[in-house]
């Protein structure tokens, strides 16, 4: 019997019982199962090369996990009633001893634009039946361990050679680790971060950096030559004339302190003025391409981090109302969906999770058109209006007939 057949005969459910598992997840799993399976990617390098070394592409991932972090979380009931008060939102609001709730957000909305995965452990004490705290753990330790059904049977955590490790269920995925992922083509276990879809441009944007960097300290281009043409005698400088020439330049003319002091020269020798060429020109117009196409795998407008020439929006208002709709909403709508199947049936099974757009400032413009559409909508009813504009219906005050409530005022 092929290694394949026993695979897929070890997964298959035994007679009589009610477990559903998919009939691709053996096939994906086969050839590593119960095996922890690295991340296909150095996460340190995109962290040291994107995020510490590029200001544009930290300056991205800054702007998409503060941006993320301080729209707050909602709970409301499955009947649509928000609750105000609840130990799931006392343990958000303080996951942990050495964070509050915003910190640990902005920890795993950042780690999911650097790496493209994030891993939030959930410690439950002995003696408590839901979790006590919440902890967001560093992606390049975390290894996936693939199971028999194509769901993960455990994670392992690697810290100078000491492993933790926590078992996943086979069937359900249920877990003390809840692993956020981007999506990713090619890989089964693992997300794929827009620093890795960037990182093309961001090799060319430091590359450019650095040779900016060598022009500041005059090792890539001179600015002039001094060329020493006499009228009678050798047409060469002694070397102690060149050497004298060199202390001369450095001592009075080089550095912040001489800057703009006249050059004084002496009988056969002539500055000749070297200009940027072209070619140089062209370089520095790729650096700002690159840093547009950086912004752009992440989804911030140019203009908002300054990238010179990035003007696609009218105006900044514009630009930020673009930034909320395409890029943060889906990453809180992402982010808030995993914790909602995670951690909320382990307090109750009638519990949801939401944000709060009303607290955006850059969605106003669209909150105010949705509220005049709502309010010269005549067809609709007052409850179908608050319910389209997201409010709980009137009960007692004719919600549903709009005479009824003007007679109520």
């Amino acid at each position: 019997m092929r290694l394949l057949d026993l695979v897929k005969q070890a997964a298959r459910p035994k007679s009589g019982t009610q477990t559903k598992t998919s009939a691709a997840g053996p096939v994906i799993a086969w050839s590593s199962v119960g095996q922890p399976k690295w991340t296909p990617r150095r996460f340190d390098q995109l962290a040291e090369e994107g995020f510490r070394k590029n200001v544009v592409a930290y300056r991205c991932v800054m702007q998409i996990a503060t941006a993320c972090s301080a729209v707050p979380w909602l709970l409301y009931d499955k009947s649509g009633n928000e609750i105000d008060r609840h130990p799931l939102l006392t343990l958000l609001r303080h996951p942990n001893p050495l964070q509050d709730g915003v910190t640990f957000l902005e920890n795993i909305y950042a780690y999911l634009q650097i790496a493209g995965n994030a891993y939030i452990e959930a410690v439950t004490p002995r003696d408590h039946a839901q979790p006590a705290e919440l902890y967001v753990l560093r992606p390049d330790r975390m290894k996936v361990i693939p199971g028999a059904t194509g769901l993960p049977e455990g994670y392992q955590y690697t810290v100078n050679g000491q492993v933790t490790s926590w078992p996943a269920d086979p069937v359900t995925g249920a877990s003390p680790i809840l692993h956020l992922k981007k999506f990713h083509p090619l890989d089964d276990w693992y997300g794929l971060a827009p620093m890795e879809a960037a990182l093309l441009s961001i090799d060319q944007h430091n590359a450019a950096g650095t040779w900016n960097q060598a022009l500041l300290n005059q090792g890539a281009r001179p600015s002039g030559a001094l060329v020493y043409s006499p009228k009678d005698g050798p047409a060469t400088l002694t070397d102690d004339q060149i050497q004298r020439l060199r202390e001369e330049m450095g001592q009075l003319y080089q550095g912040h302190r001489n800057a703009g002091r006249p050059l004084i020269l002496e009988g056969g020798l002539d500055w000749r003025e070297m200009s940027m060429s072209p070619k140089d020109m062209d370089w520095l117009a790729g650096r700002d391409s690159a840093a547009r196409d950086i912004a752009l795998a992440f989804g911030v407008p140019a203009q908002l981090i300054g990238i010179p020439g990035a003007q696609t929006y009218a105006n900044m208002a514009e630009a930020r109302l673009a930034f909320y709709e395409e890029t943060v909403l889906p990453i809180l709508t992402h982010v808030i969906a995993g914790f909602d199947h995670w951690l909320s049936p382990q307090f109750d099974d009638n519990l949801e999770l939401d944000f709060d757009p009303d607290c955006i400032s850059a969605l106003s413009v669209r909150r105010e058109q949705q509220w005049q559409s709502l309010r010269h909508a005549d067809f609709m009813t007052r409850n179908e209006k608050r319910e389209a504009a997201g409010y709980a219906p009137l009960a007692d005050v004719g919600g549903d007939d709009d005479d009824a409530f003007a007679q109520s005022l």
